[in-house]
């Protein structure tokens, strides 16, 4: 287990649970583009909870009933067979 101390703007931030081998290639990034750490993990924190505030906006369309307006039966619905039925007739 790693451990993320950090001492941002006179606030000490722990962090559990870092994965050292993400945390020592996020290190050698910031100092390849000259980023102080603290600004580059507020980059990368801005951009995740961006990721995850678009996702919330546009719901998975997989979760279709949760959407309201969707028409929801007690009963198995066999739309297209009773209109079949109706069109057709019974034994067809």
């Amino acid at each position: 287990m790693y451990y993320l101390y950090y001492y941002m703007a006179k606030d000490l931030r722990t962090v559990r649970d870092v994965d050292e081998a993400t945390w020592r290639k996020f290190r050698a990034k910031t100092e390849e583009e000259g980023l102080k750490t603290g600004q580059a993990l507020n980059e990368a924190l801005t951009v995740w909870v961006r990721s995850k505030e678009k996702q919330a906006k546009n719901p998975d369309p997989n979760h279709f009933l949760k959407i309201e307006g969707i028409v929801r039966t007690k009963r198995r619905v066999r739309w297209s067979e009773e209109i079949d039925e109706t069109l057709y007739g019974k034994g067809r």
